[in-house]
């Protein structure tokens, strides 16, 4: 999947929507990914997990960063990720399937708070953008 301009314009006009409210959004989407998908709190056996606790609010504002972080190097995704990708896959050993639980409740929470906005190819374009994300954080996928 090529990110085309149209899809990086997209991505950049949806994260200036959202504002300072990202860390919110990633928030929710990491709560969903908890009950969605139990499997996921594995990696989190030392935090609070309930909704709308701090420590899930931290992790969600971690997560929210580095989205951030690669919306502003959309040119460089491995790069501007590598101190991440090194933290995920060999630190905590993170499961590249996890991540796709996550961008997939992300996508949820976003289509729920910007249902108007949400189109079929902003839809597209946030797929094709988390999917290099992803690829970003796992070893042996760019």
């Amino acid at each position: 999947m090529v990110l085309e301009a149209a899809d990086l314009a997209a991505v950049r006009a949806l994260w200036l929507k959202l504002g300072s409210n990202v860390g919110v959004y990633t928030t929710e989407a990491l709560e969903r990914t908890f009950l969605a998908f139990p499997s996921t709190k594995t990696y989190f056996l030392h935090l609070d997990l309930s909704p709308g606790s701090a420590q899930v609010r931290a992790h969600g504002q971690k997560v929210a960063d580095a989205l951030t972080l690669a919306v502003d190097h959309l040119d460089d995704l491995p790069g501007a990720l590598s101190a991440l990708r090194e933290l995920h896959a060999h630190k905590l050993r993170v499961d590249p399937v996890k991540f796709k639980l996550l961008v997939h409740c992300l996508l949820v929470t976003l289509a729920r708070h910007y249902p108007g906005d949400f189109s079929p190819s902003l839809q597209a374009s946030l797929d094709k953008f988390l999917s290099h994300v992803i690829s970003a954080l796992v070893p042996n996928c760019h």
